[in-house]
């Protein structure tokens, strides 16, 4: 079998930067094979994938030094859309890659530069908007679309070139549970083709179907080896800032025999050894009364359809948030839940009914008056940013709401600490890595107090350790008396840290109730294009009240 991808000795640094981002990576990566490229933040993922396109070092500049061959051509001496007919590129930032005004047009492009005919051009725009689920939306706007419908077409673009590499980085941040199934079958596809599948991903459950994976730790390739190798080598992940599969967690934890990369290897094991004793499964509970005679949020018929939108984004939407709530709102891809969010601080005004803020509608406030209340981190944080200093980004709203002098350093003093920015205030946020830009921005809407702060998909981008944190940050506070709710598709931060959990669906709210007992209801997640996390599906099988491996544990230990 002849090798799709050779790398010898690659190092590579960023010019202006001390720290290499890759040291003497060697490799080699057969044809047809799928890859899996793991690691934390800093690992060094991104700047190898965009080396085997030339990004680096023909677009981001540096020290470049060894080899890399991809289908037998040097990315570094070739230009960049000389490489895209070998290899089709899925950025991490997805949204840089979308510049077309529609969803066909996007599509069109790639294969158009290719010098297709129209009629083929024509089948693969059918094909491959299919496969990824927007096959309705064909002559969409693409700034109409949400997040993850955004990052569906990125993925469409490149998949239409039908490259013989394809390397996408983090391709799944913001797909719902089933989207993301449906993008990672893609390997199969691929396979059948003799195509090179190389995926960059923080999520080691992504990757378990992965030929061999290549662990990255601060630009060196630490093992390379079978995913089963890999993931069940719980201390080697630890060392590494990888999250362990939580099936493999939890039975070391236990100190049981096995190591279970699915919910379904877990289950044979506990079955063949006896190790727990089969519980009565647990039904959905009743849907919990979250309603107070004095909300700090709440919706009466509320619906709302966007300027250049057939249908309503928003079907009568009843919502009731009490004070001090720590809340998700899940569902599919276009579903409603930023649209709906939006409406909670005024960036958008109701269509038909009302939108409520402390009892009075968000047509009655001034913009400096609802940003005392309602803080919102949007999904991107550069849609925000815009300061050329972490200072000057941070104090902003302060400024604008007419704040004293000494009251804007306190406040930003107190925001730069509680986010760990503290020594960052003279740099330039655009230059920070994409979780610190996310880190500056929720900054900046804590140095203001709102009483309630919204994150839509807070931990996108981060790694495991830094989901931790920011979610960490998010509970301290929540406990401090913050109101919290976080749009989210990563179904055990919803697990882990609500209390409640609003589930949408085409614009309508089809659950609302205590988190546990939303996550005991698979069947009406499913309709919602949502599954539990593997350690709730298994929980959900033993009719444990956990949703963590550390309440698991001391569940089971009774």
């Amino acid at each position: 079998m002849n090798n799709s991808v050779s790398i010898n000795s690659l190092s590579f640094t960023y010019h202006g930067h001390e720290k290499p981002a890759l040291k003497n990576i060697c490799g080699e990566i057969p044809e047809g094979a799928f890859i899996g490229l793991i690691g934390n933040g800093e690992a060094g993922k991104s700047t190898l994938c965009c080396a085997m396109n030339g990004l680096v070092p023909r677009f981001f500049r540096g020290n470049y030094s060894g080899s890399l061959t991809v289908g037998g051509k040097d990315p570094s001496k070739c230009k960049v859309a000389e490489m895209s007919k070998t290899v089709g590129l899925v950025l991490q930032d997805f949204e840089a890659q979308l510049f077309s005004t529609n969803v066909e047009l996007e599509t069109a492009f790639g294969p158009e530069n290719l010098g297709l005919s129209r009629v083929e051009i024509g089948q693969r725009i059918t094909r491959h908007l299919a496969f990824v689920g927007l096959e309705g939306m064909r002559h969409r706007d693409s700034s109409t679309l949400s997040g993850g419908q955004k990052q569906r077409l990125a993925i469409c673009s490149v998949l239409a070139m039908e490259s013989p590499v394809l390397v996408m980085d983090e391709p799944t941040t913001d797909l719902d549970p089933k989207g993301r199934e449906q993008i990672l079958s893609i390997s199969r596809r691929l396979k059948a083709h003799n195509r090179t599948l190389i995926i960059a991903d923080n999520d080691p459950e992504n990757l378990i179907k992965a030929d061999r994976l290549w662990l990255m730790r601060e630009g060196e390739l630490i093992a390379c080896n079978s995913p089963r190798e890999i993931l069940t080598n719980k201390s080697l992940l630890d060392a590494c800032g990888v999250m362990a599969l939580p099936t493999i967690a939890l039975f070391h934890a236990m100190g049981w025999q096995g190591n279970p990369l699915t919910v379904e290897d877990a289950i044979e094991l506990i079955q063949k050894h006896n190790l727990v004793p089969r519980r009565r499964q647990i039904s959905p509970r009743g849907q919990k009364d979250t309603r107070s005679n004095n909300p700090v949020l709440e919706t009466r018929g509320l619906s709302y359809c966007y300027p250049s939108a057939k249908s309503n984004s928003l079907q009568d939407v009843n919502i009731s948030i009490n004070d001090g709530e720590f809340l998700a709102i899940l569902g599919q891809n276009g579903s409603g839940k930023t649209t709906l969010a939006k409406h909670f601080n005024g960036l958008l005004k109701p269509r038909s009914g009302e939108m409520l803020v402390n009892g009075r509608p968000t047509t009655t406030y001034r913009h400096h008056e609802l940003a005392r209340t309602v803080g919102y981190v949007f999904q991107n944080p550069d849609h925000q940013i815009f300061a050329p200093t972490v200072y000057e980004e941070v104090s902003f709203g302060l400024r604008m709401l007419g704040e004293d002098h000494h009251s804007i350093e306190r406040h930003v003093a107190h925001a730069l600490s509680v986010t760990g920015l503290e020594g960052y205030e003279n740099r330039s946020p655009f230059l920070l890595a994409k979780g610190d830009r996310q880190r500056v921005v929720v900054a900046s809407v804590l140095a203001v107090k709102p009483k309630v702060i919204i994150l839509d998909e807070p931990t996108t981008g981060l790694d495991y350790r830094h989901q931790r944190d920011a979610m960490d940050l998010l509970k301290e506070l929540n406990r401090q008396g913050h109101t919290i709710i976080v749009i989210t598709h990563a179904m055990w931060i919803a697990e882990t840290y609500c209390r409640r959990t609003v589930v949408m669906k085409d614009g309508r709210i089809i659950a609302d109730g205590d988190t546990r007992a939303v996550f005991a209801d698979a069947a009406r997640l499913s309709e919602a294009a949502l599954c539990p996390s593997p350690l709730a599906r298994l929980s959900n099988w033993l009719g444990t009240e956990s949703l963590t491996v550390e309440d698991m544990v001391r569940e089971l230990a009774l």
